[in-house]
């Protein structure tokens, strides 16, 4: 199906037993193609704005912002044996993740996703991740094969897993003996794909991220808030689950503990595609590094407004 992309500086085994924590991001590496214009559109609207692309991705985001707080996130994902996926290679292995266990495919192209987005957040948005989605379990694989041994560690070992994968190989990933002691950080894809993840909603040792929209699916209702959201998605069987609303509340709620509540500080929207991803890569670092929720939740909202509100990337 694929094979494996060698790194010329291996992360020793010593060096990891220096870690406490074995951080996987496992999910989609692709090419993001944003357009984004200061004016309000509508259907069919045509006007001037910027078009750029940047390495993407749920599991690419993630890894990212772990990588900038000095953490060394290894990478399990599927690209195309081709230009596209070749950079993304190049890309990951500058940004220092562990990039030994990529697979490159022989059979499709690299995926992609595209997104518009005006002065009030995303308009549309387009993810092509059929080659995760026709490859992906070979990830699972990877993570089982005896071999590489990457679960049999004395360090804590967390998964952060997005939901771009299908729903037959998310059941597997969730039903999985060998990952049932493994805790996993739980991201949708999207709204459209959040149907996916209801395989987790028996799960211990199961934390799921998401917004409004999103948990609105999961529950197959309207919500009122995100204080509502956490409650419900608690009830269908999550251990613990943050909720976000754009500029309005956050949530953070855990089985048998007081739901903790948030607001972020208004902020000017100059990107938004990736700011999930942001929000809970850095409520993972400061959590697995034993801070308080209250604090974990601060410095996620925190970081979410500053990437919103900064300049766009190229």
């Amino acid at each position: 199906m694929g094979k494996p992309l060698g790194n010329a500086d291996i992360f020793s085994a010593t060096e990891m037993m220096k870690k406490s924590k074995r951080i996987f991001c496992v999910g989609s590496v692709l090419w993001d193609v944003i357009g984004h214009t200061e004016t309000v559109l509508g259907l069919g609207y045509d006007t001037e704005g910027r078009i750029f692309r940047r390495a993407g991705g749920v599991a690419f985001n993630i890894a990212k912002k772990l990588a900038e707080f000095g953490e060394r996130p290894i990478m399990l994902t599927i690209l195309g044996n081709d230009a596209a996926g070749k950079a993304l290679c190049d890309v990951c292995y500058a940004l220092g993740f562990d990039t030994r266990f990529i697979h490159l495919s022989e059979h499709l192209p690299t995926d992609q996703y595209m997104a518009i987005e005006d002065k009030n957040g995303l308009v549309a948005a387009i993810a092509d991740t059929h080659l995760l989605e026709c490859e992906g379990d070979q990830i699972l694989q990877t993570l089982l094969d005896p071999k590489h041994d990457l679960l049999h560690t004395p360090q804590e070992v967390l998964l952060i897993l997005d939901g771009n994968f299908t729903q037959a190989q998310l059941a597997n990933i969730s039903s999985c003996g060998a990952l049932k002691e493994v805790t996993l950080f739980v991201a949708p894809a999207s709204p459209g794909k959040v149907d996916r993840l209801k395989c987790f909603f028996k799960r211990p040792k199961t934390v799921l991220f998401c917004n409004l929209s999103e948990a609105e699916t999961l529950a197959a209702r309207p919500l009122s808030d995100a204080e509502c959201a956490v409650e419900i998605l608690l009830e269908l069987g999550f251990d613990r689950v943050i909720v976000t609303n754009g500029a309005n509340m956050a949530c953070d709620g855990a089985r048998n503990t007081i739901a903790l509540r948030q607001t972020p500080t208004p902020v000017k929207l100059r990107g938004v595609t990736g700011a999930g991803d942001v929000f809970m890569a850095s409520y993972i670092h400061h959590d697995m590094n034993g801070a308080t929720r209250q604090t974990a939740l601060a410095a996620a909202i925190e970081a979410a407004g500053n990437y919103v509100s900064g300049q766009i990337e190229t």
